[in-house]
């Protein structure tokens, strides 16, 4: 697929994912969140450091979510 054929697709799919969060409680869109930032930051340091891409986005969103629902936990006790 072409370059300009991508970046169309791309926006569509993420604009078809995002449209989904609507209805999320606060909890959900910490977490949520929490491993989307995780699953890009885990994939950038390891695209960067030469490693595979896909475990890094993977552990990274798991990390990230899993923070993003702990740090709501921790919000809703004060």
């Amino acid at each position: 697929m072409t370059m300009t054929r991508t970046i169309p697709v791309l926006a569509l799919v993420a604009a078809l994912a995002l449209s989904g969060c609507s209805g999320l409680s606060k909890s959900e869109q910490m977490t949520l969140s929490g491993g989307a930032i995780g699953a890009g930051a885990g994939a950038l340091g390891t695209f960067v450091t030469g490693g595979c891409v896909a475990c890094g986005a993977a552990v990274g969103g798991a990390v990230g979510a899993g923070a993003g629902f702990l740090i709501d936990q921790y919000q809703g006790r004060n």
